[in-house]
């Protein structure tokens, strides 16, 4: 079935563009694409971006872009939408030109969410190094990381119709139990690609359409070596160190300048054979640490208590 085969790239509305690329750049790895004074694209690879910045107060997802392999797959989901009676607006060459893409086709998900389905996103013109990274980024095949979503009290038949029947998403599994942050989720994961999942979704109590945005490296040293700037530079955390049941992925959550989580993640599971592949249910998020930063604090103190 046509359907879109990686998350090509995000874009943001954020209020401070200057605490973003040092954020972006300094601390996470990535490299800074273009910038001008009201936007500023990002790479953690050879694509000409993965990230999109735009000016603005809103500090929350502004579109997502999902790839698609050929026209004749994109012409495949416009059908499909029109079908439906749901938005599909083939973009201008202008939008073409500015998300650097062969085409683009512009529609929403139930949420509301802008999504922007596209062919051809552009190489970059020079290699991307980043300085002080042992390796790369995991990207390639997989397309630029995931997202998790906020579904906003939509319900789960709507939205994961859209994304399986419309999209072409495969559900990978799902999680129902208490979260570190205090909350009980029950969050659903889907996958366009060997990618555990490119997108989660729950109806958690929080205002932003996205809670966090997952950048994977190859090389376990380069998490450490971001935790350890993130750490001395006082970021603020989301969780700590930890690991999920369902992708396998070490990782820590730190809050952006925006308040949107970024999940820097080593060692996620992939799908390589969907025939094998077998959906679970987990009662947990997490199978050790990915603590509240507070909790952490709590934990140590009193061991230290004990201790003297």
């Amino acid at each position: 079935m046509p359907g879109v085969n990686e998350l090509a790239y995000v874009v943001y509305e954020v209020s401070d563009l200057d605490a973003w690329e040092h954020f972006a750049v300094d601390l996470l790895g990535m490299r800074p694409g273009a910038r001008t004074d009201t936007s500023l694209s990002l790479r953690n690879d050879q694509k000409a971006h993965r990230w999109i910045l735009n000016d603005g107060p809103a500090d929350d997802l502004a579109a997502s872009g999902y790839g698609v392999a050929n026209d004749a797959d994109l012409d495949a989901i416009v059908a499909k939408l029109k079908k439906r009676g749901l938005e599909a607006v083939e973009g201008d060459q202008a939008l073409a030109d500015a998300r650097k893409v062969d085409r683009i086709v512009v529609t929403k998900d139930p949420m509301g969410n802008r999504i922007e389905l596209v062919t051809g996103l552009a190489q970059a013109p020079t290699p991307f190094i980043s300085d002080g990274m042992v390796d790369n980024f995991v990207t390639g095949v997989q397309g630029a990381g995931h997202h998790f979503l906020t579904t906003q009290g939509v319900d789960r038949d709507v939205y994961m119709n859209f994304y399986q029947s419309i999209l072409g998403f495969r559900i990978s599994d799902q999680i129902v139990g208490p979260s570190p942050l205090g909350f009980s989720a029950d969050a659903m994961f889907v996958h366009c690609n060997p990618r555990h999942h490119t997108v989660a979704f729950a109806d958690i109590p929080m205002p932003k359409k996205s809670h966090h945005f997952m950048l994977q490296v190859a090389d376990m040293r380069d998490l450490g070596a971001a935790w350890n700037r993130c750490l001395t530079t006082g970021q603020q955390f989301e969780m700590t160190i930890g690991a999920h049941p369902n992708d396998l992925m070490f990782s820590f959550y730190v809050k952006s300048p925006s308040g949107i989580a970024v999940e820097y993640g080593w060692g996620g599971r992939t799908i390589d054979d969907e025939d094998t592949w077998k959906v679970e249910l987990y009662d947990t998020l997490d199978i050790w640490g990915h603590f509240d930063p507070d909790q952490e604090l709590g934990y140590l103190a009193e061991a230290k208590a004990k201790a003297s």
